[in-house]
């Protein structure tokens, strides 16, 4: 079994690299976590109270930290995303990436992994000259009920990717729900009915083509910043 000494995420949301890492079995000594929202950081200390929280990534000092076996993140998608305003490195979020490039620098980790969406061919082709390896594209949809086409970067060496994954919507509904139910009480998804066979059953967000739902037989459609609860209709 792999054992790492020490992590570090960045961008690290709450926490979903601690959740990858225990499903794949691979145990490590300390993680280190830096996020500013305060919400993600509190779902993180509630689920992994051994976290170490180091605040803003332009706050993090390589200088500062213990040698770094794996260092891993997801820099702010809003510039480089077909859904925002294209706006490149000129968005201060996605301008974050460089921050990435600094600590894998300073820290100098045996593995490290970059993850991001699918986006333009020029602003794929700065990040890859920064990091110096081709991405890999990976959708979600063929380990989970859900499409999320996202680009990797690392020198970590995996397995080939599987062909097919025949998980839906259905698979992953709560099991007390029947024929009706919906997503977010506050209606950023709308009703969603399994009766209904030619036309959308629900959507996310606004109602586009991107963001709908046709199927609980298919896979989801991908919207961040979306708090889920399913919940029954009364």
């Amino acid at each position: 079994m792999t054992k790492l000494r020490n992590v570090i995420s960045l961008f690290d949301g709450m926490s979903c690299g601690q959740i990858a890492l225990n499903r794949a079995g691979i145990l490590y000594s300390k993680y280190y976590a830096s996020d500013i929202d305060k919400h993600a950081i509190k779902v993180t200390q509630h689920n992994y109270p051994d976290t170490i929280q180091l605040g803003s990534v332009l706050d993090v000092k390589g200088a500062d930290l213990p040698k770094i076996d794996l260092l891993m993140g997801g820099s702010p998608c809003q510039g480089f995303s077909f859904a925002g305003k294209q706006l490149n490195f000129d968005d201060p979020r996605s301008k974050l990436f460089f921050e990435f490039v600094r600590l894998l620098k300073e820290c100098k980790p045996k593995y490290w992994l970059l993850e991001n969406v699918k986006m333009k061919k020029e602003y794929e082709a700065i990040i890859t000259e920064h990091l110096g390896i081709e991405p890999i594209a990976i959708n979600s949809e063929l380990f989970s009920a859900q499409d999320r086409k996202r680009v990797y970067w690392t020198n970590i060496k995996f397995s080939a990717l599987p062909i097919e994954n025949n998980s839906t919507v259905e698979d992953i509904l709560e099991s007390e729900v029947n024929i009706k139910y919906c997503v977010d009480p506050k209606k950023s998804v709308v009703i969603l009915d399994n009766e209904v066979k030619k036309r959308k059953i629900g959507y996310i967000g606004s109602d586009s083509q991107g963001n709908r739902i046709y199927s609980i037989h298919g896979k989801s459609v991908c919207k961040k910043n979306l708090s889920v609860k399913v919940e029954m209709l009364v």
